[in-house]
C-alpha cells in the first residue's frame, strides 16, 4: 500500500480485502466497501486486490474504470452530481452545468480549491419528471437552476 494513504485507510482496505478475498464475485462488493469507507478506490491498491482475488491488475482497473460510480481520487467533503440524461438536458441541465462549473471554478471530476465540493456528471437520477435534477451528497433535488443549487451548497457547506 502507499504512504499517501493514512494508516487508518490502509487498515480498512486490508480488512475489506481479507473479508472479500474468498467470496465468489467479491470484486464489486470489495470496491464498494473500500469506496464507502475512504471515499474512493486508490489505484495504488489494485495490485493488492488483484493478488487477493486472483485477478490481473488490468481486470481490476477495467471494472473500476467501467463503472462511473467508482472514483480513483479523493473527493471533496460534499459531492454534487448534475444529471446529464436526455430529459434533464431538454430542460436546461447544460446551461445549469455551465453556470455551476463557472461559479464553483471547477470542471467535472474536480474539487473546489477549499476541498468542500466535488462536481460529477451522472447519467440519470430517476427524477425525470422534475428535470433538471441534481444530487447533493445523497439527496436528489428537482427543477433546479444555478441559484437553487448554489443555495443548497451554501446550506450544506456553511450551515
Amino acid at each position: 500500500m502507499d504512504h499517501l494513504l493514512s494508516q487508518e485507510q490502509q487498515t480498512l482496505i486490508k480488512a475489506h480485502i481479507q473479508a472479500h478475498q474468498h467470496v465468489p464475485g467479491g470484486l464489486m462488493p470489495l470496491l464498494h466497501a473500500i469506496q464507502d469507507d475512504i471515499g474512493y478506490v486508490p489505484e495504488i491498491i489494485y495490485p493488492d486486490i488483484s493478488k487477493a482475488l486472483a485477478l490481473s491488475v488490468a481486470e481490476v482497473h477495467g471494472v473500476v474504470s467501467f463503472y462511473h460510480h467508482f472514483r480513483t481520487h479523493p473527493i471533496g467533503k460534499h459531492v454534487l452530481q448534475i444529471c446529464r440524461a436526455e430529459s434533464c438536458q431538454a430542460m436546461g441541465s447544460s446551461k445549469l452545468e455551465a453556470e455551476l462549473k463557472s461559479r464553483l471554478g471547477v470542471d467535472y471530476h474536480q474539487t473546489t480549491q477549499d476541498g468542500k465540493v466535488t462536481l460529477l456528471p451522472v447519467y440519470c437520477l430517476g427524477n425525470c419528471g422534475c428535470s433538471p435534477a441534481v444530487m447533493l451528497n445523497d439527496e436528489v433535488y428537482g427543477r433546479m437552476n444555478s441559484e437553487k443549487v448554489s443555495e443548497l451548497i451554501a446550506e450544506v457547506c456553511h450551515g
